[in-house]
């Protein structure tokens, strides 16, 4: 389950390295007056976003070899980076934000106006008056034309006798319906074009409101909505580079691939036997060493094991705090040239080789044990008959 959860954390944190160096590479890129100076810019700016990542581990491995000016100038370093990062990290998301929010804004604004345009030739169709189709019209009005009456009107330019009036005062009629008819395939011709335009659109365009997240953490809140949108500008770019930054040390801390030993073995019990008095010549029967002696190989004893044996001895009424021990601890792995467990481990392991702790004056110690080649154990028991 350990490297499951290991492996699972450096995928997540190798994600956020990636957008991460993404994101700086495009606001380095941006630096330059020419394609050759952009290229320069942004792949400084990617190859700083992965120094980034791997300073935490050198920076505590300066501070664990007390080398404090080394721990100093890789905590400045990891400032300016991690700073370049973030202003980098901002400016991407900030621009994000300000693109995607003006393109709903138009959509939105488009989609009110085909609205509104819908609206009203709906409206103007509805108000005009009844007719037949143009094309009903147009044809009665081809048939008037036929009549002797259309000529000696003068094509109902003159018309002075009762009969031609009568005659073209109904031609005008099918004129005035023709008129209606032709506005009113016009109008149905709009309104099919506006229903096929608001169709192509997307669901987003018909919501009122151009950012709803930050709307709507607004309204929760009561903070303005400018204020909520660059809230989560920064709360964006603090997620990729704190996970970049920190990801990698973090997942490689719980998972310790280099330790490869695991939970301590215990050893077999072993019962002391008495053994009675034989003559010189008599010898025990093979079957009591085989029924009871335990004859397995014994097991290679942890290092925390082997550190107890060659640097700690039990004294009554000594002490040493657990940060002294684990100190020492580390600097004989370091002559020995072997890795060092993490803290939690070490003292898990240790506490198994049956030394009690106690809290005194707010600090662990663990008692009735001293070191035997460390000037902190001295220090240690007065200020433990101080306390006392």
């Amino acid at each position: 389950m350990r490297h499951v959860l290991g492996v699972a954390g450096v995928m997540a944190a190798a994600i956020l390295l990636i957008v991460s160096a993404a994101m700086n590479w495009k606001f380095g890129y941006t630096l330059g007056k020419s394609e050759f100076e952009s290229q320069l810019y942004g792949g400084a700016s990617a190859a700083a976003d992965c120094f980034k990542a791997l300073l935490p581990f050198f920076i505590f491995a300066a501070l664990r070899n007390r080398s404090y000016s080394q721990a100093l100038g890789g905590a400045l370093l990891f400032v300016v980076c991690f700073s370049y990062s973030l202003s980098s990290s901002l400016g991407f998301a900030a621009l994000n934000r300000a693109d995607t929010t003006s393109q709903r804004v138009l959509k939105v604004e488009t989609h009110a106006d085909l609205r509104s345009d819908l609206e009203r030739a709906r409206t103007a169709l509805t108000a005009l008056p009844e007719h037949r189709p143009s094309g009903t019209v147009a044809g009665e009005i081809e048939a008037f034309k036929q009549n002797g009456r259309w000529l000696s009107s003068g094509e109902c330019a003159n018309a002075t006798a009762t009969k031609s009036m009568t005659y073209c005062e109904s031609y005008f009629k099918l004129k005035a319906e023709l008129a209606v008819a032709e506005q009113a395939d016009k109008l149905d011709a709009k309104v099919t074009q506006l229903r096929t335009e608001l169709g192509d659109l997307t669901s987003e365009a018909a919501t009122k409101a151009s950012d709803p997240q930050s709307q709507m953490l607004a309204g929760l809140t009561g903070y303005k909505t400018e204020d909520v949108q660059t809230a989560l500008t920064v709360l964006i770019a603090l997620l990729v580079e704190l996970g970049a930054s920190l990801g990698f040390y973090t997942a490689f801390s719980y998972w310790r691939i280099f330790d490869v030993k695991g939970l301590p073995v215990s050893e077999p019990v072993r019962v002391a036997m008495p053994v009675p008095a034989f003559a010189p010549a008599q010898r025990l029967p093979a079957l009591a060493f085989e029924e009871d002696i335990d004859l397995k190989p014994a097991q290679p004893k942890t290092d925390a094991e082997l550190y107890f044996d060659e640097r700690v001895g039990r004294e009554n009424g000594s002490s040493v705090t657990a940060l002294a021990l684990y100190d020492d601890y580390c600097q004989w792995c370091e002559a020995k040239g072997k890795q060092p467990l993490g803290l939690p481990i070490f003292t898990r392991r240790f506490s198994d080789l049956g030394v009690q702790k106690a809290k005194v004056a707010g600090r662990i110690r663990y008692m009735d044990v001293r070191l035997l080649f460390s000037t902190n154990d001295d220090d240690g028991l007065r200020e433990l008959s101080a306390v006392s």
